[in-house]
């Protein structure tokens, strides 16, 4: 059985290595890495040319570790460790299941696809959004957890790229809690939930960034800077002692269980958390920071 494990992990990284040269080599309407560039570029220009915060630089505070977090969280990581890790997690849990009598097939318990692929796809996104929002509201609820969200919470100027500022353990947490969910619903091929993801991607870049654009009446079911930025607030109301505003790409969530709030536009209110003074300002030290024993809480 090791032997087996250590050739997962090995075909894990020979095949995402392939997956991500394919990738910056082969420029095409499906390939996460062009889409990120070109989306990071779009609301980059609207950040120039329409910016909320007038006074705030083009090139902001952290601007480029930030843009290093993206790439690192979207890409590096999962060469690093994530693909390896989650292909062996998936083969030790099929094992078990099969141990069981069981299988990964048969936990799927509602065949979406038989509605139609434009419907099992809306059906999909509003799963996979509303369990992270429950991921998210977690973080936040969880002091342990807590410590690893705050290297998102740690931006001080708001703008698109802090979206992807987060710690490598947040993905396993989210694709963990999205695991069983979307096995239940499965059967979708990655090609399939491409532009969902896109969306999401594009969602979440739009709601971090430094822009206003309004919304109207579809501010109470898409995430926005305006929603957002109240969920970085450094000072929280004695109503919302652990956070508000955890939509991910969907604010309906939050207007749902009564965890919206947003008293004005927020526009210059102070971003961070409690003693963030002391947190590192650096890559390697906001990644080794929860495992620190010198946390400031």
């Amino acid at each position: 059985m090791i032997e087996q494990i250590f050739t997962v992990i090995k075909q894990a990284y020979q095949g995402y290595y392939r997956y991500l040269m394919h990738e910056i080599s082969t420029p095409q309407w499906n390939n996460y890495f062009y889409w990120l560039i070109a989306l990071s570029l779009f609301f980059w220009i609207l950040e120039i040319r329409m910016p909320w915060r007038k006074n705030q630089a083009v090139v902001r505070k952290d601007f480029w570790l930030d843009a290093f977090y993206m790439f690192f969280n979207f890409f590096l990581f999962n060469l690093f460790f994530f693909i390896a890790f989650s292909n062996t997690t998936v083969y030790l849990f099929d094992r078990l299941l099969h141990t069981l009598g069981t299988s990964v097939a048969q936990l799927q318990i509602v065949d979406l696809q038989s509605l139609g692929l434009p419907l099992a796809l809306i059906a999909f996104f509003l799963v996979s959004d509303f369990v992270q929002w429950v991921t998210h509201l977690l973080l936040h609820r969880i002091p342990w957890l807590w410590n690893f969200h705050k290297v998102h919470h740690s931006v001080k100027e708001m703008g698109f790229a802090a979206h992807l500022r987060y710690h490598w353990m947040e993905t396993l947490v989210y694709r963990t809690m999205l695991y069983l969910p979307l096995a239940i619903i499965g059967g979708f091929e990655v090609k399939q939930v491409f532009l969902v993801h896109i969306i999401a991607l594009c969602i979440g870049h739009f709601n971090h960034s430094n822009i206003h654009i309004p919304l109207g009446p579809l501010k109470y079911v898409f995430n926005n800077p305006q929603m957002h930025i109240w969920h970085h607030a450094k000072h929280l109301p004695a109503s919302h002692p652990f956070g508000m505003n955890f939509g991910i790409s969907l604010s309906i969530w939050d207007y749902l269980f009564r965890t919206n709030y947003m008293p004005h536009s927020g526009k210059d209110i102070e971003l961070g958390f409690e003693k963030d003074e002391y947190f590192p300002k650096d890559f390697i030290r906001q990644e080794l920071y929860p495992l620190s024993k010198h946390q400031k809480e």
